[in-house]
């Protein structure tokens, strides 16, 4: 343990440990919060909450939540396997399949085991059948700023369980540049060998730019391969992109069929810490075949099922969102009034999405940049300074006014006054 102490040490030492906040509660966009290291508290109007349609306070959801525990308890306390599914998870899969426009969904903890499970099902097939020879490599194509629970799952998909104990063949990962149709055009030329099961992942609305995966150009590359497969990561896009918020095939005017008919298989992750108010995630396919084999997977077998009151909630959140597009309308509207002020500011505010990231000049610390709004202005956004180029991270969501938007950039113009001087006269 004395690397890890002389490691942490020089990290605090070099500035790189995030400041810590503790929060006491919430109404609305106004956090009540603690300063971890002084023990100060605050109230704070934050722009850097992902609870985008604001249902995570909805009396409806809360309640689902909570006649879900009074139903079935807090926990299943196993795995759906060994001890079977609740119905709330047949009708949250239903009403997910309905969403995405997909029949067959499998629920899981989180994004991360979600996507870990995706590598080992499709690229290991999971369990040994006798009589059955697994003889296909994996071509793994991502774009090389998805999501680190992507990123995880496929750097790693060559030496995952299924692999070890399957003794599957190998499974090949190649990165291609960020939303570059043509790059992805070029790997798949390269690499991509006749026998190949070609696996193509990416964001649809990717979380530190913002901006949206180019899905009718990526249909038409993958077009030329037979079979490909398109696994698409809504996380940021469910309930923030496509007119009634169901994301990223609605956002281009499409649906599943138009990739289906054209010979590529998509695969949608919906995750629940977003959108819908709850925690957990979702991998949607037209492909019946694939849940059975996602529900034997290491990430299945080998932890719980969703808890009552998370499922209750996330299933309650997507019927408000589908029967209130209204909250749709408002977050979109919110994100281009709040994108439009930022850059008439002057800011360099980035991405299309609600998602905004402010980029700063590189010698600009983040932290500082975030402190100030907090000590200064009790406004919350994040600073992003060491997992992609310095910025702020703000995120617009459906229940900001137009008055706490002008707040915010007024805020951030004071700020960029005071903490941009001192380096320019330096």
């Amino acid at each position: 343990m004395q690397t890890v102490k002389e490691y942490v040490k020089r990290w605090y030492e070099s500035g790189l440990a995030p400041d810590e906040y503790i929060c006491h509660r919430k109404e609305g966009n106004l956090v009540d919060i603690e300063h971890a290291d002084t023990g100060k508290r605050q109230t704070v109007l934050t722009f850097c909450t992902n609870d985008v349609l604001g249902l995570v306070q909805s009396p409806a959801v809360k309640e689902a939540a909570i006649n879900a525990i009074h139903h079935y308890g807090t926990s299943n306390s196993s795995c759906s396997v060994l001890s079977g599914r609740i119905d709330l998870h047949r009708q949250l899969e239903d009403e997910i399949s309905a969403f995405k426009g997909l029949p067959h969904t499998q629920l899981f903890l989180n994004a991360w085991m979600a996507t870990q499970a995706l590598a080992d099902a499709f690229c290991h097939l999971a369990i040994p059948v006798p009589g059955f020879e697994h003889t296909k490599e994996t071509l793994i194509l991502t774009d090389v700023l998805n999501h680190g629970c992507i990123v995880s799952a496929v750097v790693n998909a060559d030496t995952r369980s299924g692999k070890v104990f399957g003794h599957s063949p190998k499974v090949r990962v190649k990165a291609y540049r960020h939303c570059d149709t043509k790059d992805l055009a070029r790997k798949l030329k390269r690499y991509a060998r006749p026998d190949d099961r070609i696996l193509v992942v990416t964001d649809t609305v990717f979380s530190m730019d913002g901006d949206i995966a180019p899905l009718p150009e990526m249909i038409e590359v993958l077009s030329d391969y037979e079979g490909s497969v398109l696994f698409l990561d809504e996380a940021h896009a469910s309930g923030s992109i496509g007119a009634t918020g169901h994301g990223i095939f609605e956002h281009f005017q499409l649906t599943p069929q138009y990739a289906i008919e054209r010979g590529v298989v998509p695969l949608v992750m919906t995750t629940f810490s977003k959108f819908a108010a709850s925690a957990g995630a979702a991998i949607s396919s037209h492909v019946e075949e694939l849940k059975p084999l996602l529900n034997v997977s290491p990430t299945s077998i080998g932890t719980i099922s969703l808890p009552p009151p998370t499922t209750a909630a996330a299933l309650e959140s997507i019927r408000q969102v589908r029967n209130h597009p209204e909250l749709v309308r408002k977050l979109q509207e919110n994100t281009a009034y709040l994108r439009s002020r930022l850059q008439e500011a002057g800011f360099d505010a980035i991405g299309e999405t609600n998602v905004i990231p402010v980029l700063l000049p590189p010698e600009i610390n983040p932290k500082e940049f975030g402190r100030v709004m907090l000590e200064n202005h009790g406004i919350w956004i994040s600073p992003i300074w060491f997992v992609a180029k310095p910025r702020m991270r703000i995120t617009a969501n459906a229940l900001h006014t137009k008055a706490e938007i002008d707040q915010l950039v007024e805020a951030m113009v004071q700020t960029r006054e005071l903490v941009y001087q001192p380096v320019i006269s330096a």
